[in-house]
């Protein structure tokens, strides 16, 4: 029997956080192609189940991260239709937030879901991985807008903008990776980020000033595909990461390199 790869997931189940969207339909996509079992988790389960792969091992499970016991609740149900978790994928996101001058209490749903929501479930999986003579690997989706500041030059003439809250909950993401990298390490839970730069979107595409400054600015002269990010997080889910911890992997074309 050949040896299997070490950037394969054959046999590992993962847990995904947010699988409706653009990229975390390609999440999916990535995770399932790389052999997963993938448990899919969201607040709305007929949205996922819409989009499961047929052959593939993907279940639809509902949860609401802004309460621990949900959290709590579907780590239960994981270990005990699994036996275990090896991975996780944290790419739920809420953008209630729609400019720079919404309303204090668009910024907290905001941090209610971006950065409570991130902190309950972290700590509730890594306490489950931690448990297990194997540990796991946790995976947070990130964007290289937690790292640098905005660009208002890229949204000149467009009806496109900067949020604040979506830069305060992205980088906080970064160093909350960090923390719980050093925390859980000993126990060989390994906690890692990955940054996507833009992504383009053909179900409701960007406007043509902005494609041109964006692709300007990367050094592939383009934005990414949604397809493109997923190869960044099998590699830290798989075993061919297991000496990579505590950091943060941008997938963004150059721009922040440049």
């Amino acid at each position: 029997m050949a040896e299997s790869s070490p950037f394969s997931l054959q046999g590992k189940v993962v847990v995904q956080f947010g699988g409706t969207g653009l990229l975390g339909r390609a999440l999916v996509d990535a995770l399932g192609a790389a052999g997963a079992t993938l448990v899919i988790a969201s607040r709305n389960r007929a949205a996922i189940e819409a989009g499961l792969t047929a052959g593939r091992r993907q279940h639809a499970e509902q949860v609401d991260i802004t309460h621990e016991a949900s959290v709590a609740a579907l780590r239960d149900r994981v270990v005990a239709a699994h036996g275990r978790i090896d991975g996780l994928v944290f790419n739920a996101v809420s953008r209630p937030m729609r400019n720079e001058r919404d309303t204090v209490a668009a910024w907290e749903e905001s941090m209610r879901v971006n950065a409570t929501g991130l902190f309950l479930t972290l700590r509730t999986f890594a306490d489950a991985m931690a448990a297990q003579p194997a540990g796991g690997s946790i995976v947070n989706i990130a964007s290289i807008q937690g790292m640098v500041g905005a660009n208002p030059w890229l949204y000149e003439g467009t009806a496109m903008g900067t949020v604040p809250d979506y830069f305060f909950h992205k980088g906080g993401m970064l160093n909350l990776t960090r923390h719980y990298a050093s925390l859980y390490g000993p126990k060989k839970v390994r906690v890692n980020v990955v940054s996507p730069g833009g992504i383009y979107n053909p179900e409701k595409p960007q406007a043509a000033p902005f494609l041109e400054r964006y692709g300007r600015m990367t050094m592939l002269g383009r934005m990414a595909e949604a397809r493109e990010i997923g190869g960044a997080v099998v590699f830290l889910l798989s075993d061919a990461a297991s000496y990579v911890t505590g950091v943060n992997l941008p997938v963004d074309g150059g721009y922040t390199a440049k």
